[in-house]
């Protein structure tokens, strides 16, 4: 009689565990999928953002030689009278 006892409390807590681990591991494979494609979509908004940084940059670029250009027709306006 005490041995199915301690077999129940060792083998009952066992089973539950297992039955509780069971649907994790099940779900492995497709959170690794989705592991996968989240570092890639972050690969993706790491490129956009240098991208977005380099159109930013040339933008001011261009901003910097509308401003110039503008001055020097305010200048030729003035010369003109």
């Amino acid at each position: 009689m005490l041995t199915w006892i301690v077999l129940a409390v060792v083998l009952l807590p066992l089973v539950a565990l297992t039955l509780a681990v069971r649907p994790v591991l099940a779900r492995l494979p497709q959170l690794r999928r989705a592991a996968v494609a989240l570092q890639r979509r972050a690969v993706e908004a790491e490129a956009l953002r240098d991208t977005a940084e380099a159109l930013q940059q040339r933008a001011e670029g261009v901003q910097r030689q509308l401003d110039t250009a503008q001055q020097r027709l305010a200048l030729i306006k003035a010369r003109r009278g």
